[in-house]
C-alpha cells in the first residue's frame, strides 16, 4: 500500500499548497440471534480513500473507492475545485504547518484474542446457547444476542512528509431478554444496548459469562413485579454503565468544538457552552475529572493518531470540575482559540474528519461502592440505560434506566422498575458528591454516536466509576 501511495503523493498533479491521502480497508462480521434462532450472518468489506487538499487557506475533499492513480487524481481534481470555489468566502485561513503538520508513526490495536480464536459456527452456537439460557421463565418473551467484529486498516500520507499506519481490531457483543406478564413488559439486557464494545478482546470467552446471562434473565422477570421508582428528589446513584451515557451526552457533545462555533446547530445541534467559557467555567463539583484519552489499553476508540495525523495523548478537559479544553480538532482550535485535543475523526474512507469525541473518561475518585451506598439514608440506585432525551444545547435531559434499587438507611433493598432522572448538564454535574474508586471504575463504549452531515456513525469509549449525586429529581413511569 505504501509504495502506490508514495507515487500517488508525489505525482498528482494539482495545485494545491498541501494534499493528503487516508486510505481506508475494512472487514466486518455481524450475527444476530433472536429466539434462539439466527436472524443474520452477514461479513462485508470495503476500500477507498480520501483526498484532501489546502488551496488559498481552504480544504477540499474528494472520495474514491479505487486506489489506482488514475482515480486518485481524479478525487484530487474534484478536491482542489471544491476548496477553490470556496476560498472566496473562507471564515479561517488554515494553515499546513499547524493545520497538517508533518507527522510519522504506527498504532495498532492490543490483541489479546485473534479474530478466528473462535468459527462462525461457534460463535453462532455460542449466541444459541446465550438466548436459550436467558429464558429462565416462560414470561420471558424474547432473547437476543449478537456479536460483530472489525478489522480496519488506515494509510494517511501526505505531501509535507506524514507517513501513519493504524489496525483497528473492534468488537461487540450484547445479549438481553424481554420480559411480559400482562400489561407489564419489561426489558433488561447486559449493561445496555451494545455497551460491551472494545478493541482487541472477545469478550464474550469471560469466566463469568453463564452467571450475568442469567442474571440478566432473572432480572427481566424480577422487574415485572417490582414497585415502580418513586417520584421525588433525593439522592442517585448511577453504575457506570448509564454513567457512559450520561459522560457522553452531557459532557461529550457540549464540548465539541464544531457545535460550540455553530457548524453543527442545524442537524447535531448547538451547546450552551461558549468559547469564552474555556479555562474559567464550573461544569461540575471538584470531584469531576473528565479526561479525553485514545490511549487507553483495549477501550474502544483508542488510536495514536487522529485522521488528519494530529498525535492522541491524554488531556484533561474538565479538572475538578473547571472547564480547560474542548473536543476539537486543529482546525477548530485554529478557529476558535479554545486548546482542544486530537480528535479529527471520520468514520469511513467516504467521510471527511470532523470534531469527535473519542474515549471520554471519568476518572476514579477514592470510595467504595460499600461506602458510597453505606452513606445515604434515602436514594435510588440505577443501572443500564434505557431511554434518553436531551435538548440541541445539551443542557435540559432526561434519562431512563433498566434496573433501579431503593436505598434506605445504607442498604440496597427493594427492586424499581423504570428508574428516570431529570436535570441540567450544569446543575448536575455540580451535585456530584462521591465518585467511586478503581475498584468500580469499569470502561464500555459503542459504535453508534451519530453526527455530521452526511451522517458519520461512529465508535467511541467511555469509562467511569460508580457515583453520587444529591438531590436529583427521579421519578416512575414506562
Amino acid at each position: 500500500m505504501w509504495s502506490e501511495l508514495k507515487k500517488a503523493i508525489s505525482n498528482i498533479d494539482v495545485s494545491a499548497d498541501w494534499l493528503g491521502i487516508r486510505a481506508v480497508t475494512e472487514i466486518s462480521s455481524n450475527r444476530f440471534i433472536r429466539d434462539g434462532l439466527p436472524q443474520s450472518n452477514g461479513k462485508s468489506s470495503t476500500l477507498g480513500a480520501m483526498v484532501e487538499v489546502m488551496v488559498n487557506g481552504c480544504l477540499g475533499y474528494g472520495a474514491t473507492n479505487s486506489l489506482d492513480f488514475d482515480s486518485l487524481q481524479s478525487a484530487a481534481e474534484v478536491a482542489y475545485k471544491q476548496a477553490l470555489a470556496a476560498s472566496e468566502w473562507w471564515i479561517y485561513p488554515f494553515q499546513k504547518a499547524s493545520e497538517r503538520p508533518k507527522v510519522v508513526g504506527e498504532y495498532i490495536s492490543p490483541l489479546v484474542e485473534n479474530l478466528d480464536a473462535l468459527s462462525p459456527g461457534e460463535i453462532n452456537d455460542l449466541l444459541v446457547r446465550i438466548c436459550n439460557t436467558l429464558k429462565v421463565d416462560d414470561k420471558i418473551v424474547q432473547t437476543t444476542a449478537s456479536a460483530s467484529t472489525t478489522e480496519k486498516n488506515t494509510w494517511f500520507i501526505s505531501s509535507n512528509g506524514s507517513e501513519v499506519y493504524q489496525k483497528f481490531l473492534l468488537f461487540s457483543t450484547h445479549f438481553g431478554a424481554t420480559a411480559q406478564d400482562g400489561l407489564v413488559v419489561q426489558q433488561r439486557t447486559n449493561n445496555g444496548w451494545s455497551a460491551h464494545c472494545y478493541q482487541g478482546l472477545l469478550e464474550f470467552k469471560e469466566e463469568d459469562l453463564w452467571y450475568r446471562v442469567r442474571e440478566v434473565g432473572e432480572q427481566a422477570v424480577e422487574l415485572l413485579t417490582a414497585q415502580e421508582c418513586p417520584s421525588t428528589r433525593t439522592n442517585l446513584v448511577l453504575a457506570a454503565d448509564q454513567m457512559m451515557l450520561q459522560i457522553h451526552e452531557s459532557v461529550g457533545h457540549p464540548l465539541e468544538i464544531d457545535r460550540i462555533l455553530g457548524d453543527e446547530r442545524n442537524y447535531a445541534g448547538g451547546s450552551f457552552v461558549k468559547t469564552d467559557d474555556f479555562g474559567s467555567l464550573e461544569y461540575g463539583s471538584a470531584a469531576m475529572n473528565i479526561t479525553f484519552d485514545p490511549t487507553v489499553k483495549g477501550e474502544f476508540a483508542s488510536y495514536g493518531f487522529d485522521d488528519t495525523g494530529a498525535i492522541a495523548t491524554r488531556e484533561y478537559v474538565i479538572k475538578e470540575g473547571v472547564l480547560h479544553r474542548g473536543l476539537g480538532s486543529l482546525e477548530s482550535q485554529a478557529r476558535s482559540k479554545v486548546s482542544g485535543v486530537a480528535c479529527a475523526r471520520a468514520c469511513s474512507w467516504n467521510r471527511p474528519p470532523i470534531d469527535r469525541m473519542a474515549n471520554l473518561n471519568l476518572e476514579p475518585g477514592s470510595a467504595s461502592f460499600e461506602e458510597i451506598i453505606g452513606g445515604i439514608e434515602h436514594g435510588v440506585y440505577m443501572e443500564s440505560n434505557r431511554s434518553w432525551s436531551i435538548d440541541d444545547r445539551r443542557y435540559k435531559f432526561q434519562f431512563g434506566c433498566e434496573y433501579g434499587k431503593l436505598i434506605e438507611d445504607g442498604k440496597l433493598t427493594k427492586t424499581l422498575r423504570n428508574p428516570n432522572y431529570r436535570a441540567t448538564t450544569p446543575e448536575f454535574w455540580q451535585s456530584l458528591t462521591k465518585v467511586g474508586n478503581k475498584s468500580t471504575w469499569k470502561m464500555y463504549g459503542t459504535a453508534y454516536c451519530g453526527k455530521g452531515e452526511p451522517n458519520q456513525a461512529i465508535s467511541v469509549g467511555h469509562g467511569s466509576p460508580v457515583c453520587l449525586f444529591t438531590n436529583v429529581e427521579v421519578f416512575g413511569g414506562g
